[in-house]
């Protein structure tokens, strides 16, 4: 039984100090794991991170998936997670002994995998994307080379949409961004006709014909820093409306509803599942660490850094 009295805040400081740990958050998670975290920021702020820290443990809290890249980018530090089982519907979507096989049936293609897969179709891959940099990505390939782009079909038809690319895609997605009502949003366009609508790209295509604005997480977090609008429908996962909130407490969020008609607002149930509680064990015992096959690990570093070398072109 926990001791009601452990001041969990506290406690992390402290454990953190002592142990040399950095605490990563992904924009998903509940408020007091993202207030803090020493990081918080999207799968593309995260990796970077992980590659540059300088701690000897790194506490990922966000999907399991963000703990292997952290663990693939720093492989000789100890990586944490508060719970193995928060997984990913987009990654669960693309197994890799399938993905294989698609690739191998397409041997003439250049391989985008997005980074939300597990490390060993990351291994299958040329270069890995986030939403913040896919486009630019996508763009470093000649317009004759072909291209897989997987796991997610959304974010591939919306990239192709705005290249003029045909990126062979792998038919997978995110059970969030899946879940948005056009209905339901179109309502509360009605409702808030000031508000402007904003969303990820993983969302299906007739969700991103009414947005005003499309963007990444931390996109989507910039505009409403800096768009004069005071009104949002925020058509992704609910957690980011934190950062938002913080960021631009004198403007009002409203988070986009699902096809649930139970909910008000759409969140990640993976994500959902590290709490502060789990944050505190996991630092004071160490446990559950993230373990990936060295072989595995080099292999699916290649296509990482990649990415970032990209995201980053020397001038």
């Amino acid at each position: 039984m926990m001791d009601s009295k452990i001041d969990f805040v506290a406690e992390i400081g402290r454990l953190r100090e002592e142990k040399n740990a950095v605490i990563l958050a992904h924009y998903y998670q509940t408020g007091d794991i993202q207030d803090i975290a020493d990081c918080v920021g999207d799968s593309l702020a995260l990796a970077q991170w992980a590659a540059n820290t300088t701690a000897d443990i790194i506490v990922l809290c966000g999907v399991h998936f963000m703990g292997e890249t952290a663990k693939i980018l720093s492989p000789q530090k100890k990586v944490l997670v508060p719970d193995l089982a928060a997984g990913c519907s987009l990654a669960d979507s693309c197994p890799a002994d399938a993905f294989e096989k698609f690739v191998n049936a397409n041997p003439e293609y250049q391989v985008i995998s997005y980074v939300n897969t597990t490390a060993a179709v990351k291994a299958l891959t040329d270069v890995v994307v986030t939403s913040t940099n896919a486009r630019l990505i996508v763009d470093s390939f000649p317009q004759d080379v072909k291209l897989i782009f997987g796991p997610d079909r959304n974010l591939g038809n919306y990239i192709n949409s705005i290249t003029g690319r045909k990126m062979l895609l792998w038919d997978g997605a995110c059970h969030v961004h899946e879940q948005f009502s056009l209905e339901k949003m179109l309502e509360l366009k009605k409702k808030y006709p000031e508000a402007e609508v904003i969303a990820h790209p993983e969302c299906k295509q007739p969700i991103l014909t009414v947005a005003d604005f499309i963007g990444s997480t931390a996109a989507l977090l910039k505009h409403t820093e800096q768009s004069l609008k005071t009104t949002f429908i925020v058509t992704t996962e609910s957690g980011v409306i934190h950062a938002m909130r913080k960021r631009s407490p004198h403007k009002t969020f409203i988070p986009a509803p699902p096809n649930d008609s139970t909910c008000a607002c759409n969140e990640c149930s993976f994500m959902r599942l590290n709490t502060i509680e789990k944050l505190y064990l996991c630092l004071r015992d160490e446990k559950p660490e993230i373990e990936i096959d060295p072989i595995l690990c080099e292999r699916a570093a290649k296509p990482i850094r990649r990415m970032l070398e990209l995201s980053h072109p020397k001038t």
